[in-house]
């Protein structure tokens, strides 16, 4: 006989699971459309879009498809937007459709499903840990400015990562907060909603923004939420098709683009907080705890502006700790990844290097030229190695 509701752990993982997914890594999301110039209301708009996009294209594909499907937002494509040179926001709108474009355009053709698993993960996953260095290094920069802060945020990090890995970053949000609060360093909150708003912005069509943007945005997102998200499934005994699922996060970034929704893609970590037997003990039931996952995202969306205005008020050398330390877990998986093929760790490098270097060619981004740059000097290795 179906359960009328779902057990009191499939509610507790649910909600677990949206509170780290949005706590942990909105210093960042606010942050990097800050620096695409995006004003209080496009940014409260983005947040908005994205928590909606997460909420309906999850509820929707976990009921259709019976499976707990645990949507986010791509952190490390923040990232990549945050540093970003010159990107404003129109242009960074365009960013984003493009990239939801391609991801829709990837699920929807087998072929190109298939190769872009062959994409060598090193190479990937080295453009990933160049575009993440400037942040994580910037964290202990600060300690000229207020060594304090910084000590205090590495302890509750390091400590939490080893009691209550899961937990930690959305720990270190809440001591930040904290901190800002006891050291009365609060500034007024910036005028502004604060209730769910959805300010759309027409997009600035630019083909090298698009090359050196959009398109390494659409990779990054593959290779480092897309592609996991389905190994998390695959592990937790379920069999996904890509197709359904590429599609459904292309078209949920596509519509949620024009408020500045840069990503909706799979979820890695936090998904596999609702995927395990502990969430749900029957995997045939289990497809309601991305129901309730979806739910908990539709109250964030509600009040994602007056968080936003929160998140703006806190000073800037909080905002940066809080994104570093954010992004060391995801540093940390993607510096192992680019290391873990003993012959392609050369190519890797490079790709490193010319990505964390920041550099700007023809106009296009370090992101583009680190990719550029790796894939070549992949496909001389392997071509020298044959002969």
């Amino acid at each position: 006989m179906p359960e009328k509701f779902p057990p009191a752990a499939a509610w507790s993982s649910a909600l677990v699971a949206a509170l780290v997914g949005f706590g942990g890594t909105i210093a960042l999301v606010v942050q990097a459309m800050g620096n695409m110039g995006a004003s209080v209301e496009q940014i409260g708009s983005a947040i908005t879009a994205l928590c909606l996009g997460i909420a309906i294209a999850g509820a929707t594909l976990s009921f259709r498809l019976r499976m707990p499907v645990i949507l986010a937002w791509s952190t490390p494509g923040a990232a990549l937007l945050a540093a970003a040179p010159g990107l404003s926001w129109p242009f960074a709108v365009a960013a984003f459709l493009a990239s939801g474009l391609l991801m829709m355009v990837l699920g929807a053709v087998p072929p190109l499903t298939r190769l872009a698993e062959r994409i060598p993960g090193s190479i990937a996953s080295a453009m990933l840990a160049g575009v993440l260095l400037p942040f994580c290094l910037e964290l202990f920069r600060l300690t000229a400015d207020d060594p304090l802060l910084i000590l205090i945020l590495l302890a509750v990090f390091v400590v939490a990562r080893r009691y209550v890995p899961l937990h930690a970053l959305l720990l270190v949000l809440v001591g930040g907060i904290a901190l800002t609060l006891l050291r009365n360093a609060l500034s007024p909150l910036p005028e502004g909603e604060t209730f769910g708003m959805l300010a759309p912005v027409a997009p600035a069509l630019d083909p090298r923004t698009l090359v050196s943007v959009g398109l390494p945005l659409f990779l990054v997102t593959l290779a480092s939420q897309n592609l996991p998200g389905l190994l998390v499934l695959r592990s937790a005994g379920y069999s996904p098709r890509p197709a359904p699922l590429l599609v459904g996060t292309g078209l949920a970034t596509l519509v949620g683009a024009p408020f500045g929704a840069h990503s909706v893609n799979l979820a890695a970590i936090t998904a596999a907080i609702c995927t395990n037997a502990e969430a749900h003990p029957d995997r045939e039931r289990r497809w309601v705890v991305g129901m309730l996952y979806a739910g908990f995202y539709l109250g964030l969306a509600l009040w994602s502006p007056g968080l936003v205005r929160l998140f703006l008020a806190l000073p800037h050398s909080v905002i940066a700790a809080l994104t570093g330390l954010a992004l060391v877990p995801a540093l940390t998986g993607a510096a192992g990844a680019m290391l873990s093929g003993e012959d392609d760790r050369e190519p890797a490098i490079l790709t490193f290097l010319a990505t964390g270097s920041g550099m700007t060619l023809l106009g296009l981004g370090s992101a583009f030229w680190g990719l550029i740059i790796g894939f070549a000097a992949f496909a001389i290795t392997k071509r020298l190695r044959k002969a």
